[in-house]
C-alpha cells in the first residue's frame, strides 16, 4: 500500500454547527472534489504519561508540542496495517511523520519496546525512539471519528477534511476493540479542518469571510481530556459531598 511517510503544511481547524456546515458546503461544492479516499472510519489511541503530561503540556498553547498516536482506518485486525505517527507543531506549522505497520508489531513496539522487523524508514523511527525514551508515555485514550475528505478541483496542495461523530474511550483503550465511545457534542457540530502548503485560495477565504466563519483552537485529544477532568472532579466531590471521615453526610464547598 502507498502512503505518504512525511507532512508539513499549515492546518486550521474550525468548529461548525449543522446550519454552518451547510451553509459553507453549499459556498465551496464546485471548487472542490472528493479525496482518492472520501469516506473513513478513523480510530486512535493518544499515547500520555500517566499523569498525562504530554496533553497539558499541548493545552497551555506552547510555541512547540508534539504527540504520539497509534491510528487505523476501519477496526483492525492484528494482521491489519497501521500508522505509529509522530505530531509535531511549531510556530503555527504542523509537522507528521509515520511509519506503517501490522497492528501486532505497532503494539509489540510501542507497549513493550521490541523493535518492528517490517522495514520502515529509519530516521522516522528514530524520531520515535527519541520520543518514547523522554516519555514514559502508555495507550491512554482512544478516540474515533467519521471523515470525509476533498482536494481542490485546482489545487492538490488543498485538503478540506470534515470530521462528526466524535467519540472516545478511556478504558479498552484498543483499536481492535471497535469504534465505540463517548459523544464529546450533544448536537451535529463537525470539526472542519483545512489543510495546505500556503496561502487559502481567494474563494476559500471569502465563503469563510461571508459566513462569520474563523479559526478555532482545538484539539480532539484536548477536549476529550478536559470532559475527562471535569466529569472526574464532578465524581470526586460528589463522593466528597456525601461522606466524611465518620460516614456522616457532610457538604464540602466546591
Amino acid at each position: 500500500m502507498k502512503f505518504n511517510e512525511t507532512f508539513n503544511r499549515v492546518e486550521m481547524k474550525y468548529v461548525l454547527s449543522e446550519e454552518q456546515y451547510q451553509a459553507f458546503m453549499n459556498l465551496i461544492r464546485d471548487r472542490i472534489t472528493e479525496d482518492a479516499y472520501f469516506y473513513s472510519n478513523i480510530l486512535n489511541i493518544y499515547y500520555d504519561t500517566d499523569s498525562y503530561e504530554v496533553i497539558r503540556h499541548s493545552i497551555e498553547k506552547p510555541k512547540y508540542k508534539e504527540k504520539l498516536r497509534l491510528r487505523s482506518y476501519g477496526v483492525p485486525t492484528m494482521d491489519s496495517t497501521v500508522f505509529v505517527e509522530i505530531k509535531k507543531k511549531f510556530d503555527g506549522r504542523v509537522y507528521k511523520r509515520r511509519i506503517a505497520l501490522p497492528l501486532r508489531e505497532a503494539k509489540a513496539y510501542l507497549d513493550h519496546g521490541i523493535k518492528p522487523t517490517t522495514p520502515v524508514n529509519p530516521q522516522i523511527l528514530k524520531e520515535i525512539d527519541f520520543f518514547l525514551k523522554r516519555n514514559p508515555v502508555k495507550g491512554q485514550m482512544f478516540v474515533a471519528y467519521d471523515r470525509e475528505a476533498y482536494v481542490g478541483k485546482d489545487d492538490n496542495g488543498l485538503r478540506i477534511t470534515i470530521d462528526e461523530n466524535l467519540r472516545n474511550r478511556e478504558s479498552g483503550v484498543e483499536l481492535e476493540k471497535g469504534m465505540e465511545g463517548k459523544q464529546l457534542f450533544d448536537d451535529n457540530r463537525r470539526v472542519v479542518e483545512i489543510k495546505c502548503l500556503g496561502a487559502y485560495p481567494r474563494w476559500l477565504v471569502e465563503a469563510l469571510n461571508s459566513l462569520k466563519i474563523y479559526p478555532a483552537s482545538f484539539s480532539k485529544y484536548g477536549s476529550f481530556y478536559k470532559q475527562m477532568v471535569i466529569r472526574n472532579k464532578a465524581n470526586d466531590l460528589s463522593k466528597a459531598n456525601k461522606y466524611n471521615d465518620k460516614g456522616a453526610i457532610v457538604c464540602l464547598p466546591a
